[in-house]
């Protein structure tokens, strides 16, 4: 049995509720006390977790200090977010502490990842990413599940640790160590499925949606290859597997605001309306970073001048459709690993 605290109690209240139920000593912080308070009273967080029954054995706390002498932090955190808490949580932790990141996105104005941001707040303790398709809602009600860990070469013996410690019945993990690839592939694939909803949202179909997916895959893939990743990471879970679910889902918050964007209402509006969307603001990131290395994201730029121009989907989707022909082969093809 091991001691695990988690930061954030949306996905991390369903991953909390996994961990209790395998007989883990499980604590649950988050900022708002009166989060805390509704889900003491209702058993569930009713808002971001409706239906998944929380075990009273974890002990939810608005207490940051109840995190002192954990094994395995989990950052459950937006982005925005995880610094301002990451410091929060610095001086309740011992470097032998594991810090597992399963946050999806970048830091706004540095572009960084969040276990970059991680490891300048806590640079001496060992840190891994867990990522792959797991919505929450499923998560928490012990639907099979497969995810993928990864950690640095250093740190190699944290990440069987992770695996051997957090697997259940439920929940399978498997390990890689591209980290950049992993975190970018989760970042990433939420601006592809925004386009998705976007596109449901106009009255299209399956063809344009099998469409977006494999060539939103494949802008993924060539930035980040660019950035540092192995493209073979992304014919994985933290690649097309992340992918799929979230751009088929409803469960997936950045597919139903694509399908209110696609329907009309402005990118503004549909934040105010759904709440936190992940791919909004990764969208704007992605495009500075493709920008900066000299990267072609046609799919991505087109997303951005519908979320943040003055541009209408129908006029994205023309300007897309009537691009230049050209080959589907992608450069990195030729650069296998032996």
């Amino acid at each position: 049995m091991a001691k695990i605290a988690v930061l954030g109690c949306g996905f991390g209240a369903a991953l909390a509720a996994l961990w209790c139920k395998s007989g883990h000593n499980v604590t649950a912080w988050t900022a708002f006390k009166d989060e805390i308070d509704a889900i003491r009273r209702d058993g569930e967080n009713r808002k971001l977790l409706p239906g998944v029954k929380l075990p009273p054995e974890i002990n939810f706390t608005a207490d940051i200090s109840a995190i002192q002498g954990c094994e395995i932090l989990v950052l459950a955190i937006p982005s925005e977010f995880v610094r301002e808490t990451a410091q929060k949580a610095a001086r309740f932790i011992t470097p032998e502490t594991i810090l597992l990141s399963v946050g999806k996105g970048f830091e706004r104005g540095t572009l960084k990842r969040q276990s970059e941001v991680i490891s300048e707040i806590l640079p001496c303790n060992p840190i891994a990413v867990l990522t792959g398709p797991c919505h929450a809602e499923e998560v928490g009600r012990g639907v099979p599940t497969t995810v993928v860990c990864a950690c640095n070469c250093g740190f190699r013996a944290s990440a069987y640790y992770i695996q051997d410690t957090l697997q259940t019945e439920s929940l399978r993990i498997y390990l890689s160590d591209d980290v950049i690839g992993c975190e970018l592939g989760g970042a990433l694939k939420n601006t592809i499925a925004l386009c998705c909803g976007i596109a449901l949202g106009m009255g299209f179909g399956n063809n344009t949606i099998a469409a977006i997916m494999t060539r939103g895959l494949a802008e993924i893939t060539r930035l980040s290859v660019a950035l540092g990743a192995r493209w073979q990471t992304f014919t994985g879970l933290a690649g097309i597997g992340d992918l799929i679910v979230t751009c088929t889902s409803e469960l997936s918050r950045n597919h139903r605001a694509g399908k209110l964007i696609g329907g009309g209402l402005s990118a503004p509006e549909t934040v105010e309306k759904v709440g936190t969307v992940e791919g909004y603001g990764s969208a704007r990131s992605a495009m500075a970073l493709a920008e900066m290395h000299n990267v072609e994201v046609p799919i991505i730029e087109q997303l951005c001048k519908i979320l943040f121009g003055s541009i209408k989907p129908e006029e994205a989707l023309k300007t897309l459709m009537n691009r230049p022909a050209t080959h589907e082969k992608e450069a990195y093809w030729d650069c296998c690993e032996n």
